[in-house]
Parts: structure tokens; sequence; C-alpha cells
């Protein structure tokens, strides 16, 4: 089988789910954390429709990819107006990329209620929008949407608008189930007629209205399917888009069907919990392969069977995607795995290391408390180097105190900070302004700490993310702070977590300070 691309559109298709609003700097981790994965093609957005996709775009020149290639996504040229003026098409081209894809509409009625054009203008929009991004030398392909429910309206049309994206040149035509109410045994019928017809290379785009987006998908791979577009966790418009973890696992282990070399999807569960961090969406502890419950066992019964056997009570090893067996009643994780997930952030630790036993019973203890360290990179790796004797911390705190006062109602709240902190011998206290109160303690830290290390001027904070762990207790609820720093060469994450805000904002701000100071080269030499 010729190999099945991976065409990942979470950051475009999977930002317009509810409750998802990705900034640039969350697109450009997100889009390196595909990449590491190996995925083929990211579709990064649609210049033609914002700014901050635009400068998606910008950013991710400037990034190095080693297996995929970015995508601009955008529509067909507009009813009335040529190619080589549409602003949409413009946009594409000025996104950079060597590859666009294109919309179109495949169902007659969307041609005439929602387009507003004629069934033939509707198929020279597709055939010239097509020909004019390949003139431009360009690789292009086609998103024919609705295509299952223009099928079924009217299949000669929908095949129609098929074949003038092939006579403009598309290199793929991708058959979009837009709706998601598809069955997978009408995809197959569906897709054997179109084979019979078009020549060019096919894909599948499914949505998940029905809960049938996985099911569809690997029902398309089955008919030949070249190319599988989806996102990860499923993330997307309305109930979603296809879940890519889960097509991905389904294709490995099940069909058998080879996307990349032997142990990728090891790292499979951690993108996923990335994505979920980096989105501030929960992740979904019962998504298949890798969710938190997918290898949890509480049964006596099955706890029993799985403690001499696993493959009595798991279909495939939780190993293979990046997961661990848990035991409900006595939550355990093992030397093996703590140690592989300690090699993965690039350090160095057997599962036979001395100081392994205090690490993972740290971890325990941290996750216990609510810390999830997907998205915290930063914090990670401290808590690997604290617990294996190699971190010297670059300062103490002494004390902080943050103060907000609203005079009178309408009067903007002002905001400061007093830290002091002991570097070495010195002692140093001061006080800062800030736009709220992390903002306030950040200006204060580094106030007191740039002087001592130049380095901290370059670091800036990209995000901000709080996450209640448990409602029950109202406003005394623990809370989850996830922050985001970088300075000129790299981006980083740290967490922290209390019942105080101001507390979980300040574990993750000094942690964010300690991984900068981590990298200065100097202290790299000293570690």
């Amino acid at each position: 089988m010729t190999q099945l691309e991976i065409y990942d559109t979470t950051l475009r298709d999977g930002a317009q789910a509810e409750d998802v609003s990705f900034s640039v700097e969350d697109k450009v981790r997100i889009a390196q954390k595909l990449d590491e994965l190996g995925v083929h093609f990211i579709e990064g957005g649609w210049p033609g429709a914002n700014p901050r996709d635009i400068e998606v775009f910008q950013t991710m020149r400037t990034v190095p990819l080693r297996h995929a290639k970015m995508v601009a996504f955008g529509s067909t040229r507009k009813a009335g107006q040529s190619a080589e003026a549409d602003a949409n098409l413009r946009a594409l081209l000025e996104a950079g990329t060597s590859v666009i894809t294109i919309f179109g509409k495949s169902w007659t009625l969307h041609v005439t209620e929602a387009l507003g054009a004629s069934l033939d203008e509707n198929l020279a929009l597709i055939r010239e929008s097509v020909a004019y991004l390949r003139a431009q030398g360009k690789r292009v392909f086609y998103d024919a949407e609705h295509f299952f429910d223009g099928f079924k309206a009217d299949a000669d049309y929908a095949l129609k608008t098929l074949q003038a994206a092939a006579e403009g040149g598309a290199e793929r035509i991708i058959l979009c189930d837009t709706n998601g109410g598809t069955m997978p045994w009408e995809i197959e019928a569906v897709w054997e007629r179109v084979t019979r017809v078009c020549r060019v290379p096919l894909g599948i785009h499914a949505h998940n209205d029905a809960d049938m987006a996985v099911a569809n998908t690997l029902a398309a791979v089955r008919q030949g399917a070249r190319q599988v577009q989806g996102t990860i966790n499923g993330i997307g418009e309305r109930c979603g888009n296809v879940n890519l973890c889960s097509v991905l696992a389904n294709l490995e282990f099940k069909m058998h069907v080879r996307v990349w070399e032997d142990g990728r999807l090891q790292h499979l569960r951690n993108v996923a919990n990335f994505v979920s961090e980096i989105a501030n969406l929960p992740p979904n502890k019962r998504q298949p392969y890798v969710g938190d419950a997918a290898f949890a066992h509480k049964g006596g019964i099955h706890i029993h069977a799985v403690q001499k056997n696993a493959r009595t009570y798991e279909h495939v090893t939780p190993e293979s995607v990046g997961n661990r067996q848990r035991v409900l009643i006595s939550d355990h994780s093992g030397r093996s795995g703590m140690a592989r997930k300690v090699e993965s952030f690039g350090l160095s630790m057997s599962k036979d290391h001395p100081r392994l036993p205090a690490l993972l019973a740290r971890l325990k203890e941290r996750e216990r408390d609510g810390y999830q360290f997907e998205g915290a990179e930063g914090s990670f790796e401290l808590m690997v180097r604290e617990a294996m004797g190699t971190h010297r911390p670059s300062f103490e705190l002494l004390g902080l105190r943050v103060g907000v006062e609203k005079r009178r109602a309408g009067d903007t709240p002002v905001t400061e900070a007093t830290i002091t902190v002991r570097v070495g011998e010195v002692v140093e206290q001061t006080t800062a302004a800030g736009d709220g109160p992390v903002n306030a303690m950040d200006n204060a830290l580094r106030k007191a700490l740039e002087t001592f290390y130049p380095e901290l001027r370059e670091v800036r904070l990209l995000d901000y993310k709080v996450r209640v762990l448990a409602g029950s207790q109202g406003t005394a609820s623990r809370v989850r702070v996830l922050i985001e720093s970088g300075d000129r060469k790299r981006t980083w994450g740290t967490v922290g977590v209390s019942e105080n805000i101001i507390e979980a904002s300040w574990q993750a701000l000094a942690d964010s300070i300690e991984y900068k100071l981590l990298r200065v080269p100097a202290r790299e030499g000293a570690e």
C-alpha cells in the first residue's frame, strides 16, 4: 500500500471548537509537537480570514520542521471575481506555504442557497481557483465540502465538482463528511462510485456528529484513501472532527497500516495531553488509547487477571501509545516507564538509577495534588533534576506580598507586589506595579533578579491559563496555573497548583525563571 498521509487540522478546524482559542504562540508550539510526532501536513489556519493566522504563517517561516509541511487553508474565489483579483487566493499565496488547501461546494443546496451561484458557475469557481494556484507553483489539495450529503442529493453534480478540481490540477481530492452524519457503509458505497470516475488520489475528512468519524475514516482507508485529515483529540466544530489519536492507533494495531516507523506512537499520549493543556481543556480521561482511564483497572477480578497477564483486559500494550497501566486501588507506575519519560526530556536515567524511586514518589504526590506536566516541560525537568540532586536553585524566596486596591467604583484597580529574595549571600527586596497580581509579581521578580541574571531581560511571559480542578469548594477550589514563557530561542511551559491562585501563579512563575537560568550556558555547565 502507498504510504498514507496524515494531515492535521487542529490549528484550523480544531480551533473552531467551542471553548478553544489558540494564540499565535499556542499554534507554533502545537505545530512543533505535531512535527515531532511525524505528521505529514499541518494546516496552520485561514490567512484570508483573520490577522492572527497571517502572523502564524509569518512566524512558522522561521521555525524549522523535520517532517511536516505547513498548509494554508481557504476557499475558492468569490463568484463574479477573477482568481487573479480574489483577495482570499492572494492571502493564501502570501502565506508562503508550498501546499495550499482550498474548499468548494459539492452540494447543490449549498451552491444555490449558501453561495448564491448557479451550478455551472460553481464548477468554474473550483476549476479556475485550483488552476490559478497551480500556475503559481503551489501544490493544491481540494476539500470537497459536504460531499457525501451532496452525493445523496445529486450524485452526478457532486461528481462534476470533483472533475472540475481534477481539471484544475488538484494533487489530492478530499471527500468531506462536513455535517458528520454519514454511516461507514455509505462511505464505502460512495467511495466505490467515485473511484470509477476520479483518478486523482482521494482523502477523507470526517466530522463526528453521529459518533462515526473514526469508523468512517477507517472505512475510507480500506477503500484506498491516500490522505486522512483530522485533529488531535477530535476537537472541532460542533461534535468535533475525527480523532487522529484513535485513527492512528487503530491503523497500526488493528489494520496493520504502518504510517511511521516503529515506536513513533509511543509519543501519542504526550501529544494528546499537550494539546489539551495548551487548549486549556480538561483531558478526556476515557479517551481510547491515550486517556488516563484507557488502561485503568478497578474491579478485583480485573486487577488479579492483569497482574498475571495484561492481555486479559488490555487489547494493546499501554506503552505502545505512551500510556501506562493503572491499578486504581494502589495506583503505581513502573521504573521503566518513568525512566522513558525522563529520557523523553533529553535526560539520562536508567530504570536502576538509585534516585528513581524518590522521583517516582514525588511525581505520584504531585499528580495527586493536581499537577499535570504535559505542556509544562520546564517544571517537569526541574522536578527531575531536583530528585537527581543536580539542580541548585538560583534564588530563594524570603517573602512575597501582593496588594490590590480599588478606591472607588469605576476606578482601575492598582496592583503592587513586593518580593524579597536571596541570591547567594545577597538579600534583595523590590516593589513593582503591574496590570494585575501576576504581572506585578513578574515585574517585581525581574526587578530583583535582573541585576544578578541579565539574561532574564529577554524572557517574555507569553500565555497564562487557569483551570479550576474541582469546583465543589466554590471560590476555595484548587486551581492549576499554566504559564508559557519564551526568549529569542525557545518557549517553555511551567505549572503551579494551590487553593490560592497567587501561590499557584508564583510557583509557575518561579519555575519559569529557574528553567530559563538552567539554560544559560554557564549554569548548564555547572549542573
